[in-house]
């Protein structure tokens, strides 16, 4: 991506894809972000506050006229809007749908019917593979979902399939595995457990651990996840997945975290959550192969990172 660019980032006032618009401007591309700020804040952008390359639409991708005139004339499409909680899929499986299924394919067919038919990099999910016990996780192995929100990322990842093979729109599904960093939003009832932990011990609260905390997760550092999709925008491969590095449990987490604030760290065990995969573990061997991927930046320096971030308001 050498060249200036204009590219299209959905959800770009999310955590994922603010940090993508902030690298995009770093590189002296153009962007237009597209969202509905349902989640998304405008703060997150806040580092591009007068800057003319950036063009913010207010829009749902569930208006396809909408969803055309933000792809209009782009040179890819970063797709990361979307319903992102397991429990909030479960609890509203019609709303997963809309914004993860029916989102997704106005994105594909509006890119479809662009002249010159840019690129989709879409955010897919390690939830697909399910309760699958065989890790780590693979590329060819067989999806499972067992959450709505899981479900709608294998929908959107087979209607990425079909566009390839239809409509000559190339897509890219990258399936991210647990990504966290800094400026991610640790107040939501649906917030990720690595901002929620670090809110809670800086707060003097108990952490609120769901099981019995031995669960495990492919952390994946945000600066990995713009990397992973900035090169898929431009990859010879025409669909790559599966974006994560070393297995951690909840537990070596909040130790992790108690030896970075410098004190113990209370907790309360609750019943484990419907829909939730016991561990997952993701194989990238792929993702180097097609792309040329490597993990920037290890799971202890993103940690240490993101506490800077909320201990002393870096970013």
């Amino acid at each position: 991506m050498a060249k200036a660019s204009t590219f299209l980032v959905t959800g770009g006032a999310g955590f994922i894809g603010s940090h993508i618009v902030q690298r995009l401007l770093s590189r002296g591309h153009r962007v237009r972000v597209l969202d509905n700020f349902s989640t998304g804040r405008r703060v997150n952008l806040a580092f591009a506050k007068g800057d003319r390359r950036l063009e913010i639409i207010r829009g749902d991708l569930a208006n396809l006229k909408t969803v055309e005139r933000a792809v209009h004339g782009v040179t890819a499409v970063f797709h990361q809007a979307a319903m992102r909680s397991v429990p909030r899929s479960v609890a509203d499986p019609l709303g997963a749908n809309a914004s993860n299924v029916t989102g997704t394919l106005h994105v594909f067919v509006a890119a479809a019917r662009q002249k010159k038919k840019p690129r989709v990099v879409y955010a897919s999910s390690s939830s697909v593979y399910g309760e699958r016990p065989d890790l780590p996780k693979r590329e060819d192995q067989p999806t499972a979902p067992i959450s709505p929100y899981a479900a709608s990322k294998v929908a959107g990842e087979l209607y990425g399939s079909v566009w390839s093979r239809l409509f000559e729109v190339e897509t890219v599904g990258l399936r991210y595995f647990n990504v966290f960093g800094p400026g991610q939003d640790p107040k939501s009832e649906y917030a990720a457990v690595i901002p929620r932990f670090i809110l809670w011990g800086t707060q003097g609260k108990p952490l609120q651990v769901h099981g019995d905390g031995t669960q495990s997760r492919d952390f994946t550092y945000i600066d990995n996840v713009v990397s992973a999709n900035l090169l898929a925008a431009t990859a010879p491969a025409a669909s790559v997945s599966g974006k994560a590095y070393s297995r951690t449990s909840l537990l070596e987490i909040i130790a992790s975290l108690e030896q970075l604030l410098g004190r113990s760290l209370a907790r309360q065990h609750s019943p484990t959550r419907v829909g939730d995969v016991p561990h997952t573990l993701a194989d990238i061997n792929a993702a180097k192969r097609d792309m040329g991927y490597e993990p920037l930046v290890d799971f202890a320096e993103g940690l240490r990172r993101t506490v800077a971030y909320f201990t002393e308001g870096t970013r």
